[in-house]
């Protein structure tokens, strides 16, 4: 008979899935947590009604269900033991007793019986020992042939283990149908620091949010409302349009969010830019893009990744010094590898971006392109004007053309008026609502697109949103898969790598100084795209870091 207590503790728990843990002595008898309810078949005989719904009531509390191995003989064979996937039953208890909580039962061998009982009674907090059945209740016809798992082989001297599995919950998820579950790989089960009691109600803005990042593989991730809802509010920022160009037509909603997710998630980030507008000026780059892209490189750096830039091979020397001089101003810790790309062959892609051209080993998990000349349909590449500059750019599109039939490669676009790198997600409102849109829309998608006033203005939105995904305890703590300490020590070298006023100021005057000029005025002064630095670009950093720092 049980005790009172535990009869209140098993109706104070909350209603749901139940699991009913019951050891045996028999071949057939024991175990049994948390399982989504299914129809089996009526066995001979079960414990009365009411212990039952107690016992799947505190089972529930439990959140747990235990699968047993043996350890035994030298170090090299208990290894080999412990990769093995131990053996779980599966019993018919569910829907037995009408009114009544109750799910199937997973079953061990009875020669495990008395230490998983020592085992519940040293744990009666999380796994209290409710029952323990009879050899053969549950009808386990053949021991060698579990339902999940491999089967065990017992001999003398083994010592039982017993840890947390998760076969109980994938019951649960595969009985109820869900759209979307998280759960682990076989034998990867997922272990977390964080216990039910000191689990408490969470203000809205700390509740969890799932995006999805990628479809092949499918990959979502995990992030607070307060942060998601801080990124939104920077791509609303940059959203405005100074220059008047229309790209309030082309604007996508949370691709800052999801885009920078999955840079989160990434290892290693290739980042290319470069737009040679002026082809009557030596050099013919805008200074436009390399900015944006130093001060994502500048926070992918601080966050530990890996980070290279790629541009058009006649401009390496150019960008090399610009590089340089970021590292001089305090922008970059060290100097961002800077690479070139020419197709050669049918295989070049593959073998820049893959190891020895395997789609299997991919080099860098994200591409980033911003403000990176883009190839329109006709396979030519325009300036904002309509005039061809082909001959001055690389084909580095092709990179993103490969990216996507690499599985777990992503990519992003960030652009200003619809003929850059990424931008053609968008293409047909560029041709729609953009200035000779219909000539210079950029053809070449990127899974992600974002569109700023200014396309700086856009790294500048992903430098800062990556600081706030790096800050959100729900985010990192789903990067770590909640193993390890937190990284938030790192807080205040993650805010010094962010872009500044004066940064950027000093960054200016260096582009100036290497003739770099304003993409819309060719001109060699405090501007970008015809805007002035001081009062629009300085205001709109101010503007981006204020979001940051609330």
């Amino acid at each position: 008979m049980l005790s009172a207590e535990w009869q209140r503790r098993g109706r104070a728990t909350r209603s749901g899935h139940a699991g009913c843990r019951d050891t045996g002595s028999g071949v057939p008898g024991r175990l049994a947590p948390l399982r989504g309810l299914r129809r089996g078949r009526r066995p001979g005989s079960y414990p009365p009604p009411s212990p039952l719904e107690v016992v799947c009531q505190a089972a529930l509390r439990a959140e747990v269900k235990l699968r047993s191995s043996v350890l035994r003989g030298n170090k090299r064979e208990r290894k080999k033991k412990m990769s093995a996937l131990a053996a779980c039953f599966q019993g018919v208890t569910a829907l037995q007793f009408p009114g009544y909580k109750q799910a199937s039962v997973v079953i061990l061998h009875k020669s495990l019986a008395d230490d998983f009982e020592k085992f519940c009674h040293a744990n009666d907090g999380p796994l209290p020992l409710l029952y323990r059945s009879k050899p053969g209740l549950l009808g386990i016809q053949d021991i060698s042939k579990p339902d999940y798992g491999d089967p065990v082989h017992l001999h003398p001297g083994d010592i039982p283990v017993f840890w947390a599995c998760g076969v109980t919950g994938i019951e649960a998820v595969i009985n109820s149908r869900t759209p979307l579950a998280f759960t682990h790989s076989p034998g990867c089960m997922f272990i977390t620091d964080l216990k039910n009691d000191n689990v408490t109600a969470r203000p809205s803005r700390k509740v969890p949010q799932v995006h999805c990042i990628s479809q092949d593989p499918l990959h979502y991730s995990v992030v607070s409302a307060e942060a998601a809802q801080k990124i939104k509010t920077l791509e609303t920022l940059i959203g405005i349009d100074p220059g008047d160009r229309g790209i309030s037509h082309l604007l996508c909603q949370d691709e800052l969010l999801r885009a920078c997710l999955s840079i989160s998630h990434a290892r290693s980030v290739l980042i290319a830019t470069g737009f040679p507008t002026h082809f009557a000026y030596e050099p013919p780059e805008e200074n436009d893009g390399p900015p944006g892209a130093l001060a994502i490189a500048a926070v992918l750096q601080a966050l530990e990744k890996e980070v290279a830039m790629v541009t058009d091979q006649r401009a390496m020397n150019l960008n090399q010094k610009i590089i340089e001089e970021a590292v001089q101003l305090g922008i970059l810790k060290s100097p961002v590898p800077l690479l070139s790309y020419q197709r050669e062959n049918a295989d070049s892609t593959l073998m820049f971006l893959c190891e020895n051209g395997n789609p299997e080993r991919p080099l860098f998990d994200h591409l980033i392109a911003i403000e990176r000349a883009g190839m329109a349909a006709d396979g030519n590449y325009y300036n904002a004007r309509k005039v061809n500059i082909k001959h001055l750019v690389d084909p580095i599109d092709e990179l993103f053309l490969a990216a996507q039939n690499i599985p777990g490669v992503s990519t992003t676009g960030i652009g200003d008026g619809g003929n850059e790198l990424g931008m053609g997600k968008v293409k047909d409102a560029v041709k729609k609502h953009i200035k000779n849109g219909d000539v210079i829309a950029c053809d070449v998608e990127a899974d992600f697109t974002i569109v700023a006033g200014v396309s700086n203005w856009g790294g500048y939105a992903m430098a800062c949103a990556l600081y706030i995904l790096s800050t959100c305890e729900i985010h990192e703590r789903y990067l770590r898969k909640a193993v390890g300490f937190p990284q938030l020590p790192k807080k205040m070298l993650w805010l010094s790598a962010l872009p500044s006023v004066i940064k950027e100021e000093k960054l200016l005057k260096t582009l100036v100084q290497l003739g770099v000029r304003s993409g819309k005025t060719a001109s060699l002064e405090m501007e970008v795209d015809g805007l002035p630095f001081y009062n629009t670009h300085s205001l709109m950093i101010e503007k981006l870091l204020q979001e940051v720092q609330q």
